[in-house]
């Protein structure tokens, strides 16, 4: 087989990747922020779940929760197994939305309560202070240790195929039981020329929050 052939095949499997990371990123962030404000809520029933939810998925394996969220609803309702895309999606939106949840929930605590009081003195409302003084600075404390997650997250779209999923390390895999061990190592390559793209980026957005020090 032609390395042209390997690489046209590799790259069809690590768009599936591609895919998988920016679903996780476009549901996962906004979920993880409502997570955060559950488990700061001062209703405590609803902060106890939501502290449970983030333990269970932080205190689990990955793999575990893909097999979960794949396997079970054909066990409750036998004949509707989810595709195996969707089911990776979901386990990791679900997964990433926990740890998200735990850097959010630090940033908004890191922020100093006097400012918060000082903006209420001023006669902003809750919803103003939030906007105009802590969403600022929780944006810029997170970046970091966001971004640390941002890039475990693009070497771990590889757990999917632990269902299954035709990414690219199933395809190297694949290649591997035909005798040719040179896909996996070059799989790596996608992986270092991907995450080297995330973090130049995520360089230059903390270049542009440093408009202050906290």
């Amino acid at each position: 087989m032609s390395f042209q052939t390997v690489t046209l095949t590799m790259l069809d499997g690590f768009l599936l990747n591609i895919q998988l990371f920016v679903v996780t990123l476009v549901l996962a962030l906004p979920l993880g922020l409502v997570v955060s404000f559950g488990t700061m809520s001062r209703f405590r029933p609803l902060s106890w779940l939501m502290r449970l939810y983030v333990y269970i998925m932080r205190s689990t394996p990955l793999m575990l929760q893909l097999a979960v969220v794949y396997y079970l609803p054909g066990i409750l309702n036998p004949g509707h197994i989810l595709p195996r895309m969707t089911a990776a999606c979901l386990a990791f939106v679900l997964n990433y939305a926990a740890y998200f949840s735990e850097i959010f929930r630090g940033g908004i605590q890191g922020v100093p309560a006097g400012q918060r009081e000082a903006g209420q003195v001023l006669g902003m409302t809750r919803r103003q202070i939030f906007l105009r003084i802590t969403l600022l600075q929780v944006i810029k404390r997170i970046v970091p240790p966001m971004g640390n997650e941002v890039i475990t997250l693009v070497k771990d779209t590889s757990l999917s195929n632990f269902i299954m999923v035709g990414e690219i390390i199933k395809l190297a895999k694949d290649f591997g039981n035909k005798g040719m061990i040179w896909p996996l190592f070059y799989a790596g390559a996608f992986f270092l020329v991907f995450n080297g793209v995330v973090t130049l980026a995520l360089s230059r957005i903390e270049k542009k929050l440093d408009y202050f020090r906290v």
